[in-house]
């Protein structure tokens, strides 16, 4: 966080002048949600499978989705996505870890904080500016652990923390960001189910972690019925949570 927002600040420069007060309680509460968000969820993953993480995680915006809603479909979707998470953690199949569990809840739960105030800091200003402030919070908010840290990395590391910082903060928040202002929130918010299925395939591929076919099929459910809860929201009410992706 420390390195993106060093990057993000020399990219877009963001004034400290003439923002509201409004403005700046969105831009540090977005940045402790994210802060919290992504530890939260490397909390997780150390515990449980990646996709399994990330599917929990997804359920964050769901949930703000839900909320959004009084229709018994969105309910449905609803109760469709906690059956998706009984193939992940229950039975011989699950994956259940309770401090995982717990940890990939509290990424859900920062992450939908963190859907309520993307689109508030994006739409403000360039959007870019913002975010660069917001990921400057979050970098302050997670200085604390990673300050004591700092003597055991080594230049391979410092190269693993670079690349991380780019790859999994800056393009895609930046990306994100840029997209939420050019497309329908709607659309932004329903392809952010993608994020489980790629969750998975990117802990089969990278760590070399295997789920059962049960499990499988929980996260295909999570992430349907997460597109779809998102999506009839979004026609309802003309928007729907944006949420950028954590950083894994």
């Amino acid at each position: 966080m420390l390195v993106a927002s060093i990057i993000l600040l020399i990219l877009f420069r963001p004034s400290l002048k003439g923002r509201t007060r409004s403005e700046w309680v969105g831009i540090v509460i977005y940045g402790i949600a994210m802060a919290l968000m992504n530890l939260s969820l490397y909390a997780a993953i150390d515990r449980i499978p990646l996709g399994i993480a990330v599917t929990l995680e997804f359920l964050g915006p769901c949930a703000v989705a839900l909320l959004a809603s009084r229709r018994i479909r969105e309910g449905l979707c609803a109760v469709l996505s906690l059956a998706g998470v009984a193939l992940l953690s229950i039975g011989p199949w699950g994956y259940f870890d309770l401090l995982g569990y717990l940890a990939g809840l509290g990424a859900a739960a920062a992450f939908g904080t963190y859907t309520v105030f993307a689109a508030r800091v994006g739409k403000a200003g360039s959007g870019l500016d913002g975010l660069s402030l917001s990921v400057a919070a979050a970098a302050l908010v997670t200085l604390p652990i990673a300050i004591p840290q700092v003597g055991s990395l080594d230049l391979p590391d410092t190269g693993v923390l670079a690349a991380s910082a780019l790859v999994g903060v800056v393009i895609p928040y930046s990306v994100d960001t840029i997209a939420a202002r050019v497309t329908s929130a709607r659309v932004v918010g329903t392809l952010f189910a993608i994020d489980p299925a790629m969750g998975a395939l990117a802990g089969l591929v990278f760590l070399g972690q295997t789920i059962t076919v049960p499990a499988i099929a929980g996260i295909v459910i999570v992430a349907a019925a997460g597109a779809l809860l998102v999506w009839v929201t979004g026609s309802k009410t003309g928007t729907a949570p944006t949420p950028p992706s954590a950083a894994p």
